[in-house]
């Protein structure tokens, strides 16, 4: 099992619930829940030096340290919010 880690950034973004309502929030919350367990389930991506997995249309951004067996969630947003991914070029590059 892995510890997860959660920026502020998602914490922050995470208590807004015009963005994201409870079915959603729950989902969310529920697939970083499963990213402790596997960091590499079947549906992730490699982003630059992270990782994504969906959860319909938002995603969640996500770094792996095998060594410390940490997931650290940095990012999570709606598909096509350009708030998300000038921070995605701002981390990533």
């Amino acid at each position: 099992m892995y510890a997860v880690l959660v920026s502020r950034f998602v914490l922050k973004e995470l208590s807004n619930p015009k963005r994201y309502p409870a079915k959603i929030f729950r989902q969310i919350v529920l697939k970083i829940f499963e990213l402790s367990m596997d960091p590499f389930p079947q549906d992730y991506k490699h982003i630059g030096e992270g990782y994504r997995v969906d959860v319909g249309e938002y995603r969640i951004y996500y770094e792996v340290n095998q060594q410390e067996r940490t997931v650290t969630v940095l990012l999570v947003g709606k598909r096509g919010d350009d708030q998300i991914y000038r921070e995605l070029k701002r981390r990533f590059g």
